[in-house]
């Protein structure tokens, strides 16, 4: 079975990030580079599904400017097959260009028979959480997002049952394939890679496909940083304490 795991190039969680001079973007400079965190449980899910098969191929696409290519290079270490690469040196694409891209790539005969397309539920840099249901419609495939837990496929089966989380439990889904899922946390435990992966992931496919992206729908204005925070206020202390306490909260403040 084919599946293709759509997989995104973000900044490190524990970047300290900075808007560019222009005010409109992020300053790339010093930034770390990683696999966004929930395209790990989608690939190891993919990666699961293909070894409890014994057979199939799991391609990695991710779309964007050069430095792609370390992270799908760091997939393939991980277990994928082949990988490609949609290339655009686009700085901020909206989810909606992202997904017209990556959906005619899904088209094409290389990877037109995938049954399942996997995403993470969002990237961690816009948390959008779009480019996955507007490919899914796109594509006219069933989708079902935020999957936190799979049953094993039957062999040769033809339809999925995930569970999603809601507020307050989970929901039972069963869909027929192809579909798309994004996976949430805790869907499974992302391995690490190996040496020996590492080292077959040099010999690995990496296709590059330069693509032309559709008319922007969104533009940014500006970004700016949150304002800081002022600094604490001792209001008194003891039962003198409370009362000021109130009274600034009442009267200052304006919240009781």
């Amino acid at each position: 079975m084919l599946q293709v795991v759509c997989i995104k190039q973000v900044a490190d969680t524990e970047t300290r990030v900075k808007v560019a001079a222009d005010g409109r973007t992020l300053d790339p400079s010093g930034v770390t580079w990683i696999l966004n965190p929930y395209d790990e449980f989608a690939l190891e899910q993919a990666l699961r599904i293909r070894e409890a098969a014994g057979s199939g191929e799991v391609v990695v696409l991710s779309l964007g400017g050069p430095g792609v290519l370390t992270t799908l290079r760091n997939a393939l270490a991980l277990g994928a097959d082949r990988a490609v690469h949609l290339k655009s040196d686009a700085v901020q694409p909206d989810s909606l260009q992202v997904a017209r891209a990556i959906a005619a790539e899904l088209q094409t005969p290389g990877l037109s028979g995938a049954r399942l397309i996997w995403f993470g539920k969002q990237a961690v840099d816009d948390d959008a959480a779009q480019v996955g249901p507007m490919v899914s419609e796109l594509l006219g495939h069933p989708c079902v997002t935020v999957v936190a837990a799979m049953e094993p496929l039957a062999p040769g089966g033809e339809r999925a049952v995930v569970e999603r989380e809601i507020e307050g439990g989970r929901e039972t889904w069963e869909t027929p394939l192809p579909a798309l899922i994004s996976a949430q946390k805790g869907l499974n435990e992302p391995r690490y890679a190996s040496l020996k992966g590492i080292m077959a992931a040099k010999k690995k496919p990496i296709e590059e496909k330069p693509v032309a992206l559709a008319a922007a729908s969104l533009e940014t204005l500006s970004l700016a940083l949150p304002p800081a925070r002022s600094p604490g206020r001792i209001v008194g202390q003891g039962v003198d304490g409370v009362r000021e306490l109130v009274r600034v909260l009442r009267e200052e403040a304006k919240v009781i």
